[in-house]
């Protein structure tokens, strides 16, 4: 009998969550050690775990400044998690594979295609080539730009470094920073009026937040958008919407607040950055804190819908909040399926949709409600730390490091959730056995 029975392995979605916490507690481990903290001691291990959990999951969220208490070695190994985690540890895996030459396998192409969101199995090699080498020269020209302005600053030595740094955070939507050298904790406040730093960071944000499909159609396709693939086409639009109208509200919101003292241009800048960074990236200009109650409110929209899929963003992403718009709109008008630029969305895509969505809230209401019963805390800010968190954004309104260790622990679980996917971090829970198909008798509830 013993024979018979067939090993069971583990599901994509089991493989990719091992991947991301063998990375976490590699990266736990390595900033553990004297060499990797300023004052020469191990730093506490809960501290050096949520700051693998952040930056593996492209968060930005920190319990100790990354400046101030990190050396050089330990900034190095925060930005390889960056990386890894902003490229995917599916896709890593395939890279290394195919610089040593090896062949891979059926279940490892199916593994990249889920974590690269492709339509294609053929050719999936070549797509992990050239979103290697499109990473690499994008967070290279990010660099050099960023270095203009940080080498009059620094000096060459640092100026490089931080240019380097700060180029791979954007482009992975992770919001780490090393402005604590101005103050702790101040993210690119102390820069909020410098353009080139700000529009670099701001593009390097939106293109790596795209996602790997949209710059095919963008490079292979150019301007002749007509043959765009359906999903390019969303989440072009999306983003235009988004950023554009975010900007416009922020102008409104801030207006009389925060805005208050600036010129036109220096409000627009910050408006527009405002708008892009909270999908997903975290960098901020503005004192969250000191935010108005409407846009505190617009932030947290802004985390929960995120980038894109198959981007380095997080978030339920901008093609599952225009396929549920669209599907609710389509109802409303009694129309005989969903389209969107006249095309038919699959079943199978709405009920992916409707799962996300669900599952997104649920973890989110559940952990406003435990962190909200064990802390008093304002519910303006834990709401804003919570989106921050579910969405990898890492947008603060100074509460992490007061926060108590079971919410912490809920924030981590938040971020592993959100960078792995909500779905993903829901079936690496579900047993590989095959579930035997009942239908059961149908019935109607009344519902709405």
């Amino acid at each position: 009998m013993a024979g018979n029975r067939r090993k069971k392995g583990m599901s994509h979605a089991q493989i990719m969550a091992l991947g991301f916490i063998m990375v976490i507690l590699a990266g736990t481990f390595l900033l553990m050690l004297p060499i990797a903290s300023k004052d020469g001691n191990v730093t506490h291990f809960f501290d050096c775990l949520f700051t693998a959990v952040s930056s593996t999951c492209v968060t930005g969220l920190i319990v100790v400044d990354t400046f101030n208490h990190w050396t050089i070695f330990g900034q190095i190994v925060i930005l390889a998690m960056i990386q890894i985690g902003g490229l995917g540890i599916i896709t890593i895996s395939a890279i290394v594979y195919s610089i040593f030459r090896r062949r891979l396998g059926l279940n490892m192409r199916n593994m990249l295609q889920e974590s690269i969101y492709s339509f294609q199995l053929d050719g999936i090699t070549g797509t992990l080539k050239r979103i290697f080498r499109r990473t690499i020269i994008i967070e290279m020209i990010g660099a050099a730009i960023l270095c203009t302005q940080f080498i009059p600053m620094l000096g060459v030595g640092k100026g490089i470094w931080y240019g380097i740094f700060h180029s791979i955070s954007a482009f992975c939507n992770a919001g780490f920073d090393l402005m604590g050298r101005y103050g702790e904790y101040s993210s690119l406040t102390t820069v909020w009026n410098n353009p080139v730093i700000l529009i670099t960071v701001m593009v390097l944000v939106i293109v790596g937040g795209l996602g790997f499909i949209v710059w095919d159609d963008i490079i292979d396709k150019k301007f002749n958008i007509r043959k765009y693939s359906l999903h390019s086409k969303v989440v072009l639009l999306m983003t235009g919407i988004l950023v554009v109208g975010g900007t416009i509200l922020f102008l409104i919101f801030e207006h009389d607040n925060l805005f208050a003292d600036m010129n036109p241009g220096e409000r627009i800048l910050s408006a527009t950055f405002a708008s892009v960074t909270p999908r997903t990236a975290g960098f901020n200009t503005l004192d969250v804190e000191n935010m108005t109650q409407a846009s505190k409110l617009l932030t947290c929209m802004f985390m929960f819908i995120g980038g894109n899929s198959g981007s380095t963003a997080g978030g339920v992403k901008t093609t599952t909040v225009l396929v549920m718009a669209s599907y609710i709109f389509s109802n409303l008008a009694r129309a005989t399926g969903t389209r969107i630029f006249k095309r038919r969305i699959s079943d199978e895509n709405i009920k992916m949709t409707s799962m996300v969505f669900g599952l997104n809230v649920s973890i989110i209401v559940a952990a406003l409600l435990i962190i909200s019963c064990i802390q008093r805390l304002p519910l303006d800010d834990v709401l804003l730390e919570v989106f921050s968190a579910m969405g990898t954004v890492g947008l603060s309104a100074g509460i992490t490091r007061s926060l108590l260790p079971v919410s912490k622990i809920i924030l981590m679980i938040m971020m592993f959730s959100g960078r792995i996917g909500t779905v993903t971090f829901a079936i690496t829970f579900k047993s590989n056995k095959r579930q035997a198909y009942i239908r059961y008798p149908e019935e109607r509830i009344n519902v709405g």
